[in-house]
């Protein structure tokens, strides 16, 4: 098993820089599949990236509906980058919902089950497993709002009925809350399947 994954990501690789050099080229016994893959949201607005307050206000050099002039020293802008600097990994208040919590001897086992579960019937939503002695946690979601929590305990409560929600540091949520995931085509290498007669 571990190489036949050996083999299919060094194609994989084999593949992707094939493609960003825009000539492909396949091995003999291999052939160029497209295969979906499902991946997380971003978690910012990607326009946004790099950007401060100031660099983003509409002007009308920069074809913008309004002129808006900022006189401000320098300190109140150094202030704000090293504001911005020291919050990069700050834990931010939320909540979420927990769908696990037991300490019985199949508890660990339990977990697994539970978070296989959700993230096979909930691919966008983030699940979290973790072990605070004696107990397992399953716990899903990042939600700013406890009523953001609240409606996915609802749709959940019929698969995970002793589920409730926690107040929890949690991860940034992504920016569009409606669409937590991207599924994008990728091409993949594979071996050509032969029929045996």
């Amino acid at each position: 098993m571990k190489n036949f994954l050996t083999t299919i990501f060094a194609l994989l690789f084999f593949a992707l820089g094939n493609v960003f050099s825009q000539e492909i080229i396949v091995p003999e016994g291999y052939e160029i599949r497209d295969s979906l893959i499902v991946r997380p949201a971003s978690t910012v607005d990607s326009s946004l990236l790099g950007k401060n307050i100031f660099s983003v206000m509409p002007v009308k050099s920069k074809v913008g509906t309004a002129d808006v002039k900022v006189y401000q020293s320098q300190s109140i802008v150094d202030a704000l980058e090293s504001h911005i600097a020291s919050n990069v990994s700050k834990p931010m208040n939320g909540y979420r919902i927990r769908i696990f919590f037991d300490n019985k001897q199949s508890a660990r086992g339990s977990s697994e089950y539970a978070i296989s579960r959700f993230k096979s019937s909930h691919p966008g939503i983030a699940a979290y497993r973790s072990f605070s002695n004696p107990y397992f946690k399953v716990t899903v979601g990042d939600f700013r709002s406890k009523s953001e929590a609240i409606a996915l305990l609802k749709q959940i409560k019929s698969d995970f009925p002793s589920a409730f929600v926690v107040k929890e540091n949690i991860k940034y949520p992504i920016v569009d809350s409606k669409h937590p995931v991207v599924i994008d085509t990728v091409q993949v290498v594979r071996p050509i399947k032969q029929t045996i007669l």
